[in-house]
């Protein structure tokens, strides 16, 4: 399967944060903060929020967006600048995955 038969249009983000064993209260509070923000937003279909049983230090964002472009919009506002600057040392790791839906 090629790029060119993707829907392009819509787009499924995963996003993995792991927070610093001492800090994970702080990320957790500071991530929850962010979901009704994000859900408002304009292009958002879905931005739930997971946390790990095993490993409570490791959250995950499952989200889907219309377009790429509206989620781009998402990355530049300011309540992820305030996430950012709020948990700055705090997250030890964050991986994030564009992908696309295909069945």
């Amino acid at each position: 399967m090629t790029a060119e038969t993707f829907d392009m249009s819509k787009l499924t983000i995963i996003a993995n944060i792991h927070a610093a064993p001492d800090q994970i209260s702080l990320v957790k509070t500071e991530l929850e903060k962010l979901v009704p923000i994000t859900r408002a937003e304009q292009g958002c279909l879905q931005y739930d929020l997971h946390q790990d049983h095993e490993n409570p230090a490791h959250f995950l964002f499952y989200e889907n967006w219309e377009s790429r472009e509206l989620w781009l919009t998402h990355m530049s506002a300011p309540h992820l600048a305030a996430y950012s600057a709020a948990t700055a040392g705090a997250v030890e790791k964050f991986v994030l995955n564009e992908m696309t839906h295909i069945a």
